[in-house]
């Protein structure tokens, strides 16, 4: 996996990415493991969750996560979702992260060593090759196990490193069919916005 224990690294964790690529993979995420596991291998300075939530009248689904998140060792980053209805008349809900990620990850190359973006998506090519240029290696966290692959190859060949998730998951994940024991530390089961609509728009991560 190559983690270095006196690398100074930052996470940067494309919430709807990993949601959809844990799901393909049978996988729900514990996110005081994840943080847990890689802060027992590096030198983790900040973690970044970023969320684009879905306001109704009444309730968003991610906000139990969130919440949670953003007292518990993360740096939480959101805006508000889009939903629309598309031609056909479906519901389709929009809001991509990726001016957000790739501004954070420019501000923080010059003070870590070591980025780890968890995402697939094949847009994020330039902006890790100008961490990269600026001496920050980026490890990039996504599936080729999923069917289709979540990680674009344009993506793959720029990182350091690809750690491939369905491996890596088994350190803080757990089965769909599981039920977590529930405590006041853990975090709550993501609900994730596209579940409560009807085909939501979702955007090729190989292009």
């Amino acid at each position: 996996m190559n983690l270095k224990k006196d690398e100074r690294t930052c996470l940067f964790i494309d919430g709807s990415s990993l949601y959809s690529t844990s799901r393909s993979l049978g996988f729900d995420v514990d996110y005081k493991k994840l943080l847990d596991f890689f802060a027992s291998k590096t030198h983790v300075i900040r973690a970044y969750y970023y969320a684009a939530i879905l306001d109704t009248e009444d309730y968003s689904p991610l906000k139990p996560l969130t919440d949670w998140l953003s007292y518990n060792g993360y740096f939480l980053v959101t805006k508000p979702a889009r939903e629309f209805t598309d031609a056909t008349g479906k519901r389709r809900v929009k809001g991509n992260m990726e001016i957000e990620i790739a501004v954070d990850m420019m501000e923080m190359a010059p003070h870590i060593d070591h980025a780890i973006l968890f995402t697939g998506d094949s847009d994020f090519r330039r902006v890790v090759e100008a961490v990269q240029r600026q001496g920050t290696r980026v490890s990039v966290v996504s599936s080729m196990r999923s069917s289709p692959p979540l990680i674009g190859d344009d993506l793959r060949r720029q990182a350091d490193n690809f750690l491939e998730l369905a491996t890596l998951g088994a350190n803080f994940t757990r089965r769909q069919t599981e039920t977590p024991t529930r405590t006041r530390t853990a975090p709550p089961p993501v609900r994730h916005p596209a579940d409560q609509l009807s085909e939501p728009e979702e955007e090729d991560p190989l292009t």
